[in-house]
């Protein structure tokens, strides 16, 4: 599917007075190199204070950017999802693995934000993330006040997620807290990863084993996690010896493949391959006194049998 294009704004701070339109896209973006920014500059995708740019045109402090991405091509992703609760406030909705939450890469339309906002309105934004390979709950806010207040609630830890993983290995505790700080480590592809970093930001996921399947040596496993930190399941199960089944990128330790694949794309952390389901959510309504429950059905390879 070809896409309508992308206009992205830059505002030129201190630190980048004095550059070239071209070295400063080559700095600040360097996917590309600076020969592909000036090819774009001269063919007039962007525009310096709303007029055609020169790749050696002088940038000075609050200078306003406008690089117009033409369309492309996006790749292929589910796009239907279901909606598990609305109401004027608050959209909980069912996300499909392979769709990523937001713009990013080489997805902008095939993304979960532009199609509930085709359907629903500008106004919703999604409260917390999932990864691309991630299905089940995420909330959508509808409005500031919706959004204030579940931030608000999210950063006093009064919204609870659960989640179902298919994890390696069955020798393990019946339950375990994992707690391994998170940050930034030196990737490839992109250029750092979030990953076990032990001076990263504290992290805590609860871990409770649900059932073993010794002939594939995978267990499923229920993960709350009172923290959110990006990729944290992956990364705590991971860091406690048990990745992912299917897991392209995180590695019994916590930390990111770095060598031995022949497609760089395939350890990037928007690759997909593992089962991750968001189950259950449960938040305090930010216009109503009460809590909200939704649990959404996991897929049958995630299914508790309870």
């Amino acid at each position: 599917m070809k896409n309508k294009g992308y206009t992205y704004p830059d505002r030129i701070s201190p630190a980048d007075e004095g550059l070239s339109v071209a070295a400063f896209y080559a700095s600040r973006y360097p996917h590309s190199t600076e020969a592909e920014w000036r090819r774009r500059i001269e063919a007039g995708q962007v525009l310096l204070n709303g007029l055609p740019a020169s790749p050696d045109d002088t940038l000075a402090r609050g200078d306003a950017l406008l690089y117009h991405r033409l369309p492309w091509d996006e790749p292929d992703a589910p796009i239907d999802f279901s909606t598990l609760f609305e109401d004027g406030d608050v959209l909980v909705l069912a996300k499909p693995s392979g769709l990523s939450v937001l713009p990013g890469g080489f997805f902008l339309e095939n993304t979960l934000l532009h199609r509930v906002r085709e359907r629903y309105g500008p106004s919703c934004s999604p409260l917390h993330r999932l990864g691309r390979g991630t299905s089940g709950a995420i909330v959508f806010t509808r409005n500031h006040a919706s959004a204030r207040s579940l931030a608000k609630a999210m950063l006093e830890r009064r919204i609870l997620k659960v989640y179902l993983a298919l994890a390696t290995g069955t020798i393990m505790p019946d339950a375990f807290t994992v707690d391994a700080p998170i940050g930034p480590v030196p990737h490839t592809l992109p250029a750092t990863v979030n990953a076990y970093r032990p001076d990263g930001r504290p992290s805590t996921s609860h871990v409770r084993l649900l059932r073993r399947f010794p002939d594939r040596d995978v267990s499923l496993l229920e993960v709350s996690i009172p923290t959110g930190r990006p990729h944290q399941i992956r990364i705590h199960l991971a860091y406690a010896g048990f990745p992912l089944a299917g897991d392209p990128l995180y590695l019994p330790g916590g930390l990111p493949r770095a060598d031995g694949v022949d497609d760089e794309w395939a350890t990037t952390p928007g690759a997909t391959g593992y089962l991750l389901h968001s189950w259950k959510i449960r938040f305090p309504h930010p216009s109503r006194s009460e809590e909200i429950d939704v649990v959404c059905p996991p897929p049958a390879a995630l299914e508790p049998g309870l």
